[in-house]
């Protein structure tokens, strides 16, 4: 074969990769790119900017990624048929589905909500995977407030228990057993070295969180501390904005690749909530708390909506407004429970009708909890 030849071809086939992936990306490619220019801008909007990113960072992302690490390293090495394993439970298939949803993140949840299509488990375990799950927003709520995280967990799940063997007992639903082999999520197959480089810096960037959480000044340490902060933060964004994947990592893809897969999607919302916040704040004058106060009554019902939004990112978004203070915890703890995070997508995909039954059946909980907690909490 002619060298010259040869390596045109592999020349072409590097540009049609470059532009499949901007086809399917180019969202993400401008997001991160005005990202880019907001955080190098003169003046006041790139100092903001960029203490946002640093806070998200280091606030938030390490602890993602060293709580996604953990599960999916014991996911690795500890090899289960979760949905086999819950199809033997009987009545404790709605507990264990309670306990999965309540995990970090939406590993669990998915698993489930896996098991459910292939007619392994009941309606009432989906709809407790569902009501027990926070979506990556627990991250940022672990990370910022554990105590408060923790009681969140608590009532969900004494919610998702309660409300999902109801649901066994009145509305049984329908049982699958489709051959589920594919949720649209990508095998990527390899450790790549962007997943080698995050780990790297997720090390002493979880140093430094740690360091936060104690009260301690990290910017009194100098230039190092911030190189650490943006550039993961830079990194989280990279990988985010050209990630083959949409909604969840697989089981086959290792550790490493996974949790940075999963902390930069987390990361990316992350940074658009503080960003939020504080743009508000600094250019728009706007008194978020003013507003919610205004319209305490309405407060928990709007969270509740919010969380039957798929995906993650408005979910964090709340939260991060419940951290700051502008909205009441019956707010947060009816997010919480409607909310059904990245877990939401392959149900609706793998079983669309009772996908949307099981969604409505957690709005029961979330409004007669958040508005206990409104007027007697």
């Amino acid at each position: 074969m002619n060298p010259i030849t040869s390596k045109k071809t592999s020349l072409d086939l590097d540009i049609g990769d470059t532009e499949n992936l901007f086809k399917e990306r180019y969202r993400r490619i401008i997001a991160a790119g005005l990202l880019f220019i907001a955080a190098v801008y003169p003046g006041e909007l790139g100092e903001v900017t960029r203490l946002s990113i640093f806070d998200a960072y280091t606030q938030v992302s390490v602890f993602v990624a060293a709580t996604l690490l953990f599960f999916f390293g014991l996911e690795r090495f500890f090899n289960i048929d979760v949905g086999k394993v819950m199809e033997k439970g009987g009545v404790w298939q709605v507990p264990t589905a309670s306990c999965l949803g309540a995990l970090p993140g939406c590993g669990g949840a998915v698993v489930v909500i896996t098991a459910f299509a292939r007619g392994n488990i009941t309606l009432g375990a989906m709809v407790a995977a569902l009501i027990g799950t926070m979506g990556d927003a627990a991250f940022l709520l672990l990370a910022k407030e554990p105590t408060t995280y923790v009681k969140v967990m608590a009532i969900s799940i004494t919610a998702a228990v309660i409300c999902g063997w109801l649901v066994d007992r009145f509305h049984r639903g329908d049982l699958y057993s489709s051959d589920v082999k594919f949720l649209g999520h990508r095998v990527i197959g390899r450790l790549r070295n962007r997943d080698k480089l995050y780990m790297l810096i997720a090390f002493p960037g979880l140093i430094l969180g740690s360091m936060q959480l104690l009260q301690y000044d990290l910017h009194s340490l100098g230039t190092i501390v911030l190189a650490i902060g943006l550039g993961g933060a830079a990194l989280s964004v990279g990988v985010w904005a050209i990630s083959p994947v949409s909604a969840v990592t697989v089981h086959k893809d290792h550790p490493f690749t996974r949790a940075t897969e999963e902390t930069s999607f987390v990361t990316a919302w992350v940074i658009v909530a503080y960003l939020a916040y504080e743009y508000a704040f600094a250019f728009f004058d706007l008194d978020l708390a003013g507003l919610a106060d205004a319209a305490w009554i309405v407060v928990p019902l709007l969270a509740i909506l919010v969380g039957f939004v798929p995906g993650c990112g408005p979910q964090i978004l709340v939260t991060t407004l419940y951290l700051n203070g502008i909205i009441p915890f019956a707010a947060l703890i009816g997010n919480a429970i409607s909310n059904d995070g990245d877990a939401l997508f392959p149900a609706i995909a793998l079983t669309p009708r009772m996908a949307i039954i099981a969604t409505l059946y957690s709005a029961i909980p979330a409004l007669i909890i958040s508005y206990i907690f409104l007027f007697w909490g």
